[in-house]
């Protein structure tokens, strides 16, 4: 039985990942895995814009005399990144066997995020330092010039996203729990997602690591004959690097997202303060002890008791519900104690929870399941206002 075109597609994309895989790991050198993370998503974000520029460039010449492809209002408003000139991925990739590759994609970046006020500051630099390795950073530059050629627009990004994606959980288990402050495995958002079934509304997550939740719930939408453009998401992350993934990935994704204007800490500084989210998917970190709560034991937030200064598990379950909408609903991954605990009140917070009826399920998951702890997790799902025919 011949083998169909997804099939196909999906072997292609797993033997380029594998590829692109063994030539970054040869960039190493001195750098972690931290580091030339950003090196090599960097690159991928690069190529990506530059493929929509490019398609976008075809389709002006495309609309006969008059229209002018180096018109900057031609791209923006059809949602797509201006690049400049000397930017453009055919030069760069022209320039890969240069030894000033390194300086060549630095000065791309910067001129990008010159061009283009919403990725200011967002785009990794450093491509020029000593310690990376220029032969093999072009050899990257070459390997990344073969996604998505000869593709649509759509496929391409999607090839694009995949490896993104890739990378980022590659990336996560070389950095080990390190890894795990930016990135959930697919298994546990995918189950999330299919739980809440995120149709229409907004959606956030407080603690947005690099962006999956938002990914598949796009997918989830797709896979399911929605639209896409009928939510809304907004996230917030504390870790700046992390926050910059976060706005790359969705960028590959042509998700449009309010992360805020910065990096920040959620409890301390709520970038949404009036957001009232239809679905919630979040994986907060495990047992926060230096969270801040001594600073906070007025907020408005502890609806259901105030939570305790040396565990902050409790503290991102009520700042979700005091985030949900009247009928909104949220899945979110928390340790196994969060079931059981009884230290610091936080047994009564849990038991007012659901005198409240606001604790739909939880499910007991496994250990080893993530890249930050082996300890085993579950999942909460809570709703509001189950009990009015609603729900």
């Amino acid at each position: 039985m011949p083998r169909g075109p997804v099939k196909k597609k999906t072997e292609e994309t797993s033997s380029l990942e594998s590829k692109l895989w063994a030539t970054a790991d040869k960039l190493r050198g001195h750098l972690d895995a931290a580091d030339y993370k950003h090196v090599v998503l960097g690159l991928i974000f690069l190529k990506y814009i530059s493929d929509r520029f490019a398609q976008r460039h075809s389709e002006i010449l495309g609309d006969g005399p008059g229209a002018d492809p180096e018109d900057r209002d031609e791209y923006t408003a059809e949602g797509v990144f201006w690049v400049p000139a000397s930017a453009r991925w055919p030069v760069i990739q022209a320039a890969a066997k240069q030894t000033d590759i390194g300086k060549r994609i630095d000065d791309a970046m910067t001129e990008i995020e010159k061009e283009n006020p919403h990725l200011k500051n967002i785009l990794p630099k450093g491509y020029a330092r000593p310690t990376l390795d220029q032969r093999r950073l072009g050899e990257l530059v070459d390997l990344i010039g073969t996604i998505g050629l000869g593709t649509a627009e759509h496929q391409a990004r999607d090839t694009l996203g995949r490896v993104y994606e890739y990378f980022l959980g590659r990336f996560a288990s070389a950095e080990g729990k390190r890894g795990g402050e930016f990135y959930t495995p697919a298994s546990v958002v995918r189950t999330l997602v299919t739980m809440l079934a995120p149709y229409k509304g907004r959606i956030y997550d407080p603690c947005c690591g690099s962006g999956g939740m938002f990914v598949q719930s796009e997918k989830f939408i797709e896979a399911h004959g929605g639209k896409v453009g009928d939510i809304s998401v907004y996230g917030e992350e504390s870790n700046p690097n992390t926050w910059k993934l976060a706005l790359m990935n969705l960028a590959i994704r042509g998700i449009e997202a309010d992360l805020g204007v910065e990096a920040a800490d959620t409890f301390h500084k709520d970038l949404h303060p009036d957001l009232r989210a239809d679905y919630i998917l979040a994986n907060p970190p495990f047992n926060i002890s230096d969270w801040g709560g001594d600073l906070l034991r007025e907020d408005k937030r502890w609806q259901y008791g105030i939570p305790p200064t040396g565990n902050a598990n409790f503290a991102w379950v009520q700042h979700m519900v005091h985030h949900l909408a009247p009928y909104g609903v949220a899945g979110f991954v928390l340790a196994n104690g969060s079931m059981s605990s009884n230290t610091s009140g936080e047994g009564e917070i849990r038991k007012n929870l659901i005198e409240a009826d606001m604790v739909d399920c939880m499910v007991a998951l496994p250990g080893q399941l993530f890249y930050s702890t082996q300890i085993p997790v579950c999942l909460w799902f809570l709703a509001k206002n189950r009990d009015d025919g609603r729900g």
